[in-house]
């Protein structure tokens, strides 16, 4: 049984593996630089900026994920499109919904 693009156990190419495991790193360390901030914000702040930052560290499980070849770039890419999408809702965050596959 294949898994995204690869088979069980194989790995994404070196350079490829690389990258999305910098990108999960580079998300990690926005989201721990922004977490003192939102301590210095007003209460009624704090949840929506948490929620924002919880779909960052998603994003970044994805790329993780990906790294791993447990889901394919097209995968990745419509999870980290649909974070996007619910960080710009006007009124907060939607639920997060996966397709049948992911």
């Amino acid at each position: 049984m294949r898994i995204a693009e690869f088979s069980p156990g194989e790995q994404a190419p070196r350079s490829r593996r690389d990258r999305a495991l910098a990108s999960a790193r580079l998300l990690n360390e926005i989201v721990d630089g922004h977490l003192e901030s939102m301590r210095q914000l007003p209460p009624e702040l704090r949840e929506p900026y948490a929620e924002h930052l919880a779909e960052l560290v998603m994003v970044a499980q994805a790329y993780r994920h990906y790294a791993a070849g447990w889901i394919s770039r097209r995968v990745l890419h419509r999870r980290a499109r649909a974070a996007l999408r619910r960080m710009d809702e006007p009124n907060g965050l939607a639920p997060v919904q996966f397709v049948d596959g992911e």
